[in-house]
């Protein structure tokens, strides 16, 4: 039978009633992501006077990212295809219900990437888009009522990545031979590039993040470690090419999550009226927010009030006295609140997860442990509520990228399986962003290494403290993750009783390989940098020395796959061709390919299944009662 005060696997992953509410300029009306056919479309709705929410998209693969515009009649949105990362631009007429929506990127096959709405430029959306070649991005304005398209700058292609929009010039940035990071002038006439600053590649696998020009077009924001370990935030001057500190925190980097994860909010946080910087978000176990400007630094003190979660996502109308703000929180998220400065009223606008009982949910607890050659760790704890915590069977949550980092708030995986009896740990392997420079150029040359080691560590300190069952431990994750369960199931077998790996790497030189043209041209700071060349033979059978693909014949633990087909990332080959190698020497594996999944699993239902099948499976190696099995 089932443990009493079972939740279901639905519960903890079904779409919230409303999401990711923000305030429109004039700040009279709200707009929210809600479910139309079960699939999380935008919605309108009144402030001061609620009651008439109308649905103004209907997609058919949810939507995650949408945009107020200057002009109210004017809403904007993305969304791909299939889950194939071909990001489109469409337009939603607020002012007519009946108008279906306009696709202003109409290109097959092409994405766009950003999306700039500059107060001096009314109507007009600044974009990057790869229509002439996928491998370049161009750098166009589009004309948001009638959707004409006009090209502001021609990517020369080679190393350029891609573009900053200032109304006075603009701005390309590219990757050297090096692997840094170069921004140059463009000249309109010639198109030839003038450096203004170089960036240390390895410092930013991903790229030189935040990067925003500031309102009078004569500096960028920037997050800089140069001559520090931790990321603050600078100004340069793209006069002189000039950095000048505008803030830091002593012992936390910057907030770069949103690099990786659109959704999450930027570090920055903007005037929606002017476009000047109100504060600064930082990161470590919990979030900081610095306030730089008098006015938002009371707005902040009152937010902060409203809930004991982290601040998350927040908008304002154009006066900066109206304001919508979400928390994160690890066992009641998306608190989300309206808030008058005017007047000081304040009430609660919804909850993501209303049905849950945060006093029936795990806490989530962060833990510096000390790894076997002297690093500190970062890890995140969570147990059961209501159960003793001795000898628990236990899940390793792995996050992906590897450049990103694990953090505090709502995770349902580590929800579901505390509330199955188990202990979920999530470390934060060297080569995670978001602790210092340091600590991510601790995973050059480190992939199934010491980036591995850190991951065993985090288990035996969970076996040593009492928490977890060294005979029933289970390793699963998504991308990197993936790849880290494969190699757990190679490198480790004798660690795991069980493992998951959904959209892995099990070939890093074929992965590197199949990358869409979009990426490769970055791939010198990250992957090259901290795996090797494809391309150099010595360097590719480290690779292949480092891939789950080479020790197949190690597997002997319980495996699960799990495949986007679409998967733009890691193509669909790095999942056939193990799982073939596993069936040709009659190794059981399961494995499921979803037609209608790119490299995140999104879809409602295909996430429920996902996790319904992982339960299950890990139920019956682990050995505890699931909801599918009572």
């Amino acid at each position: 039978m089932a443990p009493r005060g079972t939740i279901s696997v639905e519960e903890f992953f079904r779409p919230p009633p409303r999401a990711r509410a923000t305030l429109s300029p004039d700040g009279k009306a709200l707009a929210y992501l809600a479910l139309w056919k079960n699939r999380m479309n935008v919605w309108i709705e009144s402030l001061d006077a609620p009651g008439d929410a109308r649905c103004v998209t209907t997609e058919d693969r949810g939507v995650v990212s949408y945009y107020w515009t200057r002009d109210p009649r004017w809403l904007l949105y993305t969304r791909d295809q299939g889950g194939d990362e071909n990001v489109h631009l469409y337009r939603v007429d607020l002012e007519d219900p009946d108008a279906a929506a306009v696709d202003l990127t109409p290109y097959p096959g092409a994405r766009t990437v950003g999306l700039d709405l500059p107060a001096g430029r009314p109507g007009k959306v600044i974009t990057q888009l790869n229509l002439r070649d996928r491998a370049r991005f161009d750098l166009v304005e589009l004309d948001i009522a009638t959707g004409d398209l006009t090209t502001l700058a021609r990517s020369p292609g080679g190393t350029v990545g891609g573009w900053l929009y200032s109304e006075r010039e603009l701005f390309a940035v590219a990757m050297t031979a090096e692997g840094d990071v170069e921004l140059s002038r463009w000249d309109g006439a010639t198109g030839a590039l003038d450096p203004v600053a170089r960036f240390d590649g390895g410092d930013a696998p991903l790229g030189i993040y935040p990067m925003e020009v500031t309102p009078d077009g004569t500096g960028v924001w920037l997050g800089s470690n140069r001559g520090s370990d931790r990321l603050r935030l600078a100004r340069l001057d793209l006069a002189t090419g000039e950095e000048e500190e505008v803030d830091s925190h002593p012992d936390y980097d910057l907030d770069t999550r949103a690099q990786v994860f659109p959704a999450l909010p930027s570090p920055l946080i903007r005037s929606g009226g002017t476009g000047e910087l109100l504060g600064v978000r930082y990161l470590g176990e919990r979030q900081v927010i610095h306030a730089l400007d008098p006015h938002f630094a009371e707005v902040l003190e009152n937010l902060e009030k409203l809930s004991d979660g982290d601040l998350a996502a927040l908008s304002s109308d154009e006066s900066g006295q109206r304001w919508v703000a979400a928390f994160t929180h690890d066992r009641d998220p998306g608190v989300t609140f309206f808030y008058d400065h005017a007047t000081g009223e304040s009430r609660l606008l919804h909850r993501a997860k209303p049905h849950l009982d945060p006093e029936s949910l795990a806490p989530m607890r962060p833990v510096p442990i000390t790894s076997r050659d002297g690093l500190t760790l970062p890890l995140h704890l969570t147990l059961p509520v209501g159960i003793e915590p001795s000898r628990l069977p236990l899940v390793l949550f792995v996050h992906g990228g590897p450049w990103t980092r694990d953090s505090w708030g709502y995770n349902p995986a580590a929800q579901l399986f505390a509330n199955r009896g188990c202990a979920v740990l999530q470390v934060d392997f060297r080569g995670s962003t978001g602790y210092g420079k340091a600590f991510t150029r601790a995973g050059i040359g480190e992939f199934a290494g010491k980036m591995h080691d850190d991951l065993i560590d985090g288990v035996r300190w969970a076996v040593d403290q009492g928490y977890a069952d060294p005979d029933r431990v289970a390793i699963m994750g998504g991308s990197y993750g993936g790849y880290a369960a494969l190699v757990g199931v190679t490198f480790t077998p004798d660690v795991f009783a069980a493992a998951v790996d959904v959209v892995g790497v099990s070939d890093l030189a074929n992965f590197m390989r199949s990358q869409p043209d979009f990426v490769k041209p970055m791939l010198a700071s990250n992957w090259f940098t901290y795996v090797g060349d494809p391309a150099d033979p010595a360097q590719e059978a480290d690779m292949l020395a480092r891939s789950p693909i080479s020790r197949v014949d190690q597997i002997r633990t319980p495996l699960m796959v799990v495949h986007g087909a679409n998967d733009a990332r890691v193509v669909l080959a790095e999942s056939d061709q193990l799982v073939e190698a596993l069936r040709a020497r009659a190794v059981p594996v399961e494995y499921t390919v979803m037609e209608d999944e790119g490299h995140a699993i999104e879809n409602p239902e295909n996430v429920i299944a996902l996790y319904t099948a992982v339960e299950r499976f890990l139920a019956e190696h682990l050995g505890f009662d699931s909801r599918e099995t009572a």
